[in-house]
């Protein structure tokens, strides 16, 4: 199984208290920057909370991410978009700068080059951090630099401090803040890579920009468990607050909206992180399979089961191992993402008819035929029904995971 990794650094104050982090992407043991899997990864595979606490976490952005219109439907919460100092300061530049600054994005400049502060002046106004590499800076010209930084009440934080000696001429030069080696060897995180295709990405953004029907949207959101693992996760990152409990990926598909959701898919599409022919992961067709039980014994004992209901019975499928996916208790989970009574339920405490069925499934995966025939038996269901769902399921999972065998 492949894992995605990424890299977080602390950044402390002169008290040595954290403050922030700097995140970096790490595939296949290459660092690497890039902007939209840095920030796709953080919000969809390891959760803003879970990696960041309460801190925001510098980025690195380049021209061509910061002049996208993807970058306005990024969560403002979590993350310090840090401008790379070598790029040209043009009018387009500075106005899409006023425009997040205006919006409540929080800014930074990566790596200036303080011998040309000019270059910047159009921007120093909207720009909350400037990030110096100590080892391009020398005393005294340095400090009156930052010195004239801190007139625009920027905060300067010094990069690369390996040693004492560095960290000392930082505090010396004015910096406020401090990151690098010295302090923190660069954490590398893993998480396992769910990843789901190029087509079945631009498939359900098709239809959302389309206005196909809600019902149609939210039955390719179920066809497609990587997709709704990673939304689920997009939302437990906090991105959204919602009132109302959520019950199903319908519920979940009408409270974002097609715009938000579109933007989001986009966010996928444009950070290359999706995959390129991989084979489904053995968890993801765990997943594919308990749905696939949850919704077909709930209409057997149920034949004329509402739509709703099916949604609760499948979102109790997806979220059965969403804490694997995670990294993290399923009750936290739960809490943070407010799910419906009915679905948390039958989750925690096998509580209600899909907490029965929910027990079932996982009877059924330890080969458990004495907790099938008691099923049988209480919901007067015919001898052998639930064995047919049984060889459907995985016929639907083979299917699921080797979809070219089947293509005539």
């Amino acid at each position: 199984m492949q894992n995605i990794r990424i890299g977080r650094q602390p950044i402390l104050d002169g008290d040595s208290q954290l403050c922030a982090y700097a995140i970096m992407y790490r595939e296949k043991e290459e660092n690497r920057y890039s902007s939209a899997a840095v920030i796709s990864s953080v919000l969809n595979k390891f959760g803003a909370y879970a990696l960041l606490g309460k801190r925001r976490a510098f980025v690195a952005i380049d021209k061509k991410f910061l002049l996208h219109d993807l970058i306005l439907s990024i969560p403002q919460e979590f993350f310090i978009f840090s401008i790379m100092g070598d790029i040209e300061i043009d009018e387009k530049v500075i106005e899409r700068v006023e425009q997040l600054y205006s919006k409540g994005y929080v800014l930074a400049i990566e790596h200036i080059s303080l011998e040309k502060l000019d270059i910047y002046k159009e921007i120093l106004n909207y720009t909350s951090y400037v990030k110096l590499d100590i080892r391009s800076m020398s005393a005294p010209k340095s400090k009156e630099q930052i010195k004239k930084l801190k007139s625009f009440e920027i905060t300067i934080v010094a990069d690369n401090i390996y040693d004492s000696k560095q960290y000392a001429k930082a505090k010396e030069l004015g910096c406020d803040w401090f990151e690098g080696y010295f302090f923190a060897e660069l954490k590398i995180i893993e998480n396992s890579k769910y990843e789901p295709s190029h087509m079945e990405v631009l498939k359900l953004y098709r239809l959302l920009m389309e206005d196909s029907n809600i019902d149609e949207i939210t039955k390719e959101f179920e066809n497609n468990h990587e997709i709704t693992v990673q939304l689920l996760q997009f939302i437990n990152s906090g991105a959204f607050h919602f009132r109302n409990k959520i019950s199903s990926i319908h519920h979940v598909l009408t409270l974002v909206g097609r715009i938000p959701l579109a933007q989001w898919l986009m966010l996928m599409i444009y950070s290359k992180s999706v995959s390129k022919g991989e084979e489904r992961t053995p968890l993801m067709l765990m997943v594919k399979n308990r749905t696939e039980l949850m919704e077909n014994i709930l209409k057997i004992i149920q034949p004329n089961v509402r739509s709703n209901m099916l949604g609760e019975a499948y979102f109790v499928g997806v979220l059965s191992l969403i804490d694997v996916v995670f990294g993290m208790e399923l009750q936290y989970i739960l809490k943070k993402m407010n799910i419906s009574e009915n679905v948390e339920n039958a989750l925690l405490k096998d509580e209600g008819v899909l907490g029965e069925i929910f027990a079932l499934v996982r009877s059924i995966e330890l080969f458990d035929t004495q907790a099938v025939k008691m099923f049988e038996k209480k919901y007067s269901i015919e001898k052998g029904a639930i064995e047919n769902i049984i060889v459907k399921s995985i016929e639907s999972v083979e299917e699921f995971e080797n979809p070219e065998s089947n293509v005539a």
